[in-house]
């Protein structure tokens, strides 16, 4: 995002409310609503949604962490409480700017299932 559009996020000063709250509790409906936006997603227990967000100097970067005590693991739910999270500040910010850019959508790691551990090396 634009400077300009950065600087008013952070002071906070959009029409729309606080970004941030809003985003996480996007986020966590999100998780929680997996299996009914992603076709064949098998419906998990939801034991945890963490939504964490860091300014950098020119964008938002938006972590997600879910837990789970089903035998499968929750990446696609951790997977779209961020990209769901991302919408959302997207949708508050428009009004400054419009030409905002998600990207990089993408798993940092998960455990358990039938998978077990996986971790990513290196950014993509």
């Amino acid at each position: 995002m634009k400077p300009r559009t950065l600087a008013t996020l952070k002071a906070g000063k959009l029409p729309k409310g606080e970004v941030w709250p809003t985003a996480q509790v996007a986020g966590i409906l999100a998780a929680k609503r997996t299996a009914e936006l992603v076709p064949l997603c098998h419906p998990i227990p939801v034991s945890h949604v963490g939504l964490r967000a860091t300014l950098d100097a020119d964008r938002l970067v938006i972590e997600a962490e879910v837990r789970t005590t089903a035998p499968t693991g929750p990446e696609l739910e951790a997977l779209t409480a961020a990209a769901i999270a991302g919408l959302t500040v997207y949708d508050m910010c428009k009004v400054v700017e419009r030409g905002i850019v998600i990207r990089n959508l993408y798993l940092v790691s998960k455990s358990g299932g039938k998978s077990g551990t996986w971790r990513r090396r290196g950014t993509p």
